[in-house]
């Protein structure tokens, strides 16, 4: 499994993570199994959040009561969860209060002393860096969070953050696929006034920012497009793309999943590629692309297949 750097000083993370949004519900053997997947090809970087499934923790609580892992493989994996969306509101709470209470539910759930990686999840339109800050400070010095990032964040948010914020933002969650690519797209056609691409929606060079930074993007919804619902693999509203898909797939020997991820990771932003399927073989399947290096000619040929503007 290709590796990328998580933040601007390490450390080397895999290029694609298993995300465990979906596991609520799912049986013991189900989620070791997808575990066990996910180990298999050099996965161990593991995604959660506090307001995932059913009920407030679950997902995490599902995964912990699974796995029941040793102290020893404990220490093999990453964790990283997330807070600040209040889903019965629905509102966004970035308080001191709120961060460290999700943090202390987030570690019982999981059955850990500390999670790797916490994401601030959507940004909170009344937030006070300073709070933020304050509730860092508190959480890295108990040593109950490792690394702190943000997810779905623009450029001026982070830095608004920033401003009171000591540790470094590693990383940005944020959505992304071929086929939902604006902050990749705008940039493919700037200033080019008939192209509804290339009015920017992100805050500003969203891409380009944290590459300057050294903040990770990390792609929600990889297989995600912009029309109707649902995977755009397969889908007919995305023919002419799953047709170069398909082509590239048969070249390099791997499942079409495999080349939806390789789109994202070719990105020499270092992007990681979070995964939300709960079927073991998809895993195995998707975690090939990391390791495909698409030339510059198969790379744009995709973005023209999924109906963006390539001047």
């Amino acid at each position: 499994m290709r590796s990328v750097p998580l933040g601007p000083s390490g450390p080397a993370v895999p290029a694609v993570v298993a995300g465990m949004m979906r596991i609520d519900g799912k049986s013991d053997a189900a989620v070791r199994e997808l575990y066990e997947a996910a180990r298999s090809v050099g996965i161990d970087f593991f995604d959660h959040a506090d307001i995932y499934a059913r009920e407030l923790h679950s997902a995490e609580r599902r995964f912990a009561e699974a796995l029941r892992l040793s102290p020893s493989e404990r220490a093999e994996i990453r964790l990283q969860t997330k807070a600040g969306i209040v889903r019965e509101g629905p509102y966004f709470d970035f308080s001191y209060e709120h961060i460290v209470a999700s943090v202390n539910e987030s570690l019982r759930a999981l059955d850990t002393d500390y999670v790797d990686v916490l994401l601030l999840h959507r940004p909170d339109a009344l937030v006070e860096p300073e709070e933020v800050a304050r509730a860092f400070d508190e959480l890295e010095a108990a040593g109950k969070v490792r690394a702190f990032g943000v997810s779905n964040h623009t450029p001026l948010q982070i830095d608004l953050l920033r401003t009171a914020v000591r540790q470094p933002i590693v990383a940005n969650q944020v959505q992304l696929s071929v086929a939902h690519a604006p902050i990749v797209a705008q940039g493919l056609a700037m200033n080019m006034e008939s192209a509804p691409q290339s009015a920017v929606l992100d805050g500003g060079g969203l891409v380009d920012y944290c590459r300057l930074e050294g903040i990770t993007l990390q792609a929600w919804s990889p297989l995600q497009g912009s029309r109707g619902n649902g995977v755009f693999l397969g889908d007919p509203e995305y023919a002419e793309l799953n047709a170069v898909i398909d082509e590239l797939a048969g070249r390099y020997g791997v499942a079409p999943i495999a080349i939806a991820v390789a789109w994202i990771t070719r990105h020499p932003a270092g992007m990681q590629v979070v995964l939300g399927t709960t079927t073991p073989s998809r895993v195995v399947e998707a975690s090939s692309g990391a390791d495909i290096v698409l030339t510059r000619a198969e790379w744009y040929s995709l973005v023209r297949a999924a109906g963006y503007v390539v001047p």
